[in-house]
């Protein structure tokens, strides 16, 4: 190229698109990064998963750990969650949930720019961080040996509701001891999706969980 040629200029991040699939903000279209790792939560499993919990959903304060687009956690706010904190690291990612939740007025909804395992260890009444949650959608980056970790720091510190409900996606076969009762799973091509419900409130022995009700 000529040195007197003028320079093109360094194009913007690309985007890509996720679509609500139910509630007040159904068929909407939400603009995210499209980065290196970050692969929203399929349609096909998402309608799947809203299926298994939709009785939970409203009014429920929700976190989505490892967010990337929020595909869950909007999906969850669009049905009547009463709130849903975002928690991920990569700064494009947090900008462009910042921007959804403004441009569908999603007045409680919480960013966190924060490495997710970092935050969960915090102690209980750091800013944003609620004592307990009714729903926690849980997707970290797969074949990485986190998910035991991450869902130990969930009981440690005592986050969860009575009859709260964690759901999982992870590469299939990816191992997890937890005293939470597994209510339903499915593997769709390379994910496996898993959705638990706690028994008791307080519990942080994976090996001896408490009484609790259904």
């Amino acid at each position: 190229m000529s040195p007197t040629a003028k320079q093109p200029k360094k194009s913007a991040a690309a985007l890509a698109q996720v679509r609500i699939i139910g509630g007040q903000w159904r068929s909407r279209k939400l603009n995210f990064p499209d980065i290196e790792g970050l692969r929203p939560t399929p349609d096909r499993v998402r309608e799947t998963l809203f299926n298994w919990i939709q009785n939970a959903v409203p009014g429920a304060d929700c976190l989505d750990l490892f967010a990337g687009s929020g595909a869950l956690g909007f999906e969850a706010l669009s049905r009547g969650a009463n709130s849903c904190t975002f928690v991920d690291i990569a700064q494009p990612s947090c900008q462009a949930l910042r921007d959804n939740a403004a441009l569908l007025k999603a007045t409680t909804a919480k960013v966190l720019q924060q490495d997710a395992i970092g935050w969960l260890q915090q102690q209980p009444g750091t800013e944003l961080k609620a004592s307990k949650y009714h729903i926690i959608f849980l997707d970290p980056p797969f074949n990485k040996g986190h998910l035991q970790d991450i869902c130990q720091c969930l009981l440690d510190q005592q986050m969860l509701h009575l009859n709260a409900m964690i759901y999982i996606e992870s590469e299939p076969g990816a191992a997890l001891q937890t005293p939470w009762t597994l209510h339903r799973e499915k593997i769709s091509g390379q994910v496996q999706y898993r959705l638990y419900k706690t028994l008791s409130v307080g519990t942080n022995n994976c090996s001896e969980p408490g009484p609790g009700k259904e």
